[in-house]
């Protein structure tokens, strides 16, 4: 995808070049790998690049696997000049001098990795974050969305199942299990689309309505595993009168863009695209007007502070009333932004326990599915539980980046670093200091001491 043009051959690469994979040790979760045995294999023979793997007992791809691809695996990463991972690496384990490549989550000064970072600054480290290799257009390069997407309505789902359940409804959505329980997606694919063979008509009055916020790669995922059965679309303008006819035999789909969910605060002025993203201050929030007619909402927007919410405390406090709720079941918060765009996502999840309900009344949650509120499926790593396809796809993005980012010379000041612009402009820091791009986080830094 990125070779030739962009990247360059590597030809001229000496042998000598080492990078090195660290295994991944923040969770019991995370097996994804970012290469796999057969892209290192194509690195060292074609490219010329020499990969240490660091040997792990959870690895999606095992050390065995690596070793029959004729990859070194070895506890010293220390002869790498660069380092990459999936996750943060905890601040004790870096080493110094060292060119580390992860999502390093540390862009928006997020508090909890700020020692991570002031460490990797003070072994004058650099710093590469996948999140941050962007096009011209700040299109992201390399991501994981579409497999989040994937995990993030197979676990929905599973939730929908459930809360059913529990209120006497019973589906074969119950059956869906855990998107880390199947050997891959094509099973978890095959499974659902079997069972939405057998939904038939549901046992309320009304169809069960998903609405799917946001269009990117995230719904992309979601909604190809949830067009497994085989749902009806309708626009947003018809959402209304679907949500009022009876049941039918397939559940009904939704996606909503910028223009359904803000709305210009002059009402005279109508939505526009470019003003919404450069001037979100003159918009607010029209989400709620949608909230009445669905079953399930599945978040998948990009959000920051900067832009209205979909969902609030307030709204949910209004209408989850005791002896009434509203229709909403389920909010699949596949974005998972704590008080985000859906401010009732007050915590993150694991994927032994993706959900918990809201209590508005209370301001509280309960984990499970049971109680009058919303249920909320907030795991905030869903692309681990499915790791086999999340790795194969990220390493077949990346290994077009390791040369680059091998044969740069780290050492010279950040203006002379010779990399494409899509990887200069992830640099967060160089050499122990943060790149002019990332100033701003210097003032994180010295909040979180």
């Amino acid at each position: 995808m990125f070779a030739g043009k962009l990247f360059g051959d590597g030809n001229n690469l000496a042998m000598s070049a080492i990078i090195a994979i660290r295994r991944e040790d923040k969770n019991k979760w995370e097996r994804r790998v970012p290469l796999v045995p057969a892209d290192i294999s194509d690195l060292q023979t074609k490219r010329g690049v020499r990969v240490l793997v660091q040997p792990s007992g959870v690895r999606v791809c095992t050390d065995d696997e690596y070793r029959s691809a004729a990859v070194e695996v070895n506890e010293n990463l220390c002869p790498a000049s660069v380092i990459l991972a999936i996750k943060e690496i905890p601040a004790h384990l870096l080493l110094p001098g060292k060119t580390y490549v992860f999502f390093a989550h540390v862009a928006k000064g997020q508090p909890h990795n700020m020692p991570m970072l002031r460490r990797l600054m003070e072994l004058g480290c650099s710093l590469v974050d996948y999140e941050k290799i962007t096009d011209e257009q700040k299109r992201r390069l390399i991501f994981f969305g579409r497999h989040a997407g994937y995990a993030g309505m197979i676990e929905t789902l599973r939730c929908l199942g459930q809360r059913l359940a529990v209120s006497g409804v019973t589906t074969p959505l119950a059956q869906v299990r855990p998107a880390f329980e199947y050997r891959d997606l094509t099973e978890a694919k095959a499974h659902i689309t079997a069972l939405g063979e057998e939904i038939g008509y549901h046992a309320g009055a009304r169809p069960l309505i998903f609405g799917f916020s946001g269009y990117g790669n995230v719904s992309t995922g979601a909604q190809e595993v949830f067009d497994c059965l085989k749902p009806v679309e309708v626009a947003v303008a018809d959402l209304s009168a679907a949500a009022s006819r009876a049941a039918g035999p397939r559940p009904v789909k939704v996606v909503f863009r910028e223009e359904d969910m803000a709305e210009r605060k002059e009402s005279s002025i109508p939505f526009n695209l470019a003003e919404y993203y450069e001037h979100p201050e003159r918009y607010e929030g029209c989400f709620e007007k949608h909230l009445p007619h669905l079953d399930v909402l599945v978040n998948c927007i990009y959000w920051d502070a900067r832009y209205p919410r979909l969902i609030t405390r307030e709204w949910a406090k209004r209408n989850y009333l005791p002896g009434c709720a509203p229709r909403l079941k389920v909010i699949g918060d596949i974005s998972c932004d704590i008080e985000g765009s859906v401010e009732l996502t007050v915590k993150a999840t694991e994927p032994d326990h993706p959900c918990y309900v809201y209590l508005p009344e209370q301001d509280a949650v309960r984990d499970g599915v049971e109680g009058n509120g919303p249920v909320i499926m907030a795991v905030d790593n869903l692309p681990c539980e499915i790791p086999r396809e999340s790795s194969r796809y990220f390493s077949s993005v990346l290994r077009e980046m390791v040369v680059p980012l091998v044969n740069a010379n780290w050492q010279v000041p950040f203006e002379m670093l010779d990399l494409p612009p899509c990887l200069k402009r992830a640099v967060i820091v160089h050499r122990g200091r943060l790149t002019p791009d990332y100033q701003y986080i210097q003032q994180h830094l010295e909040a979180h001491p």
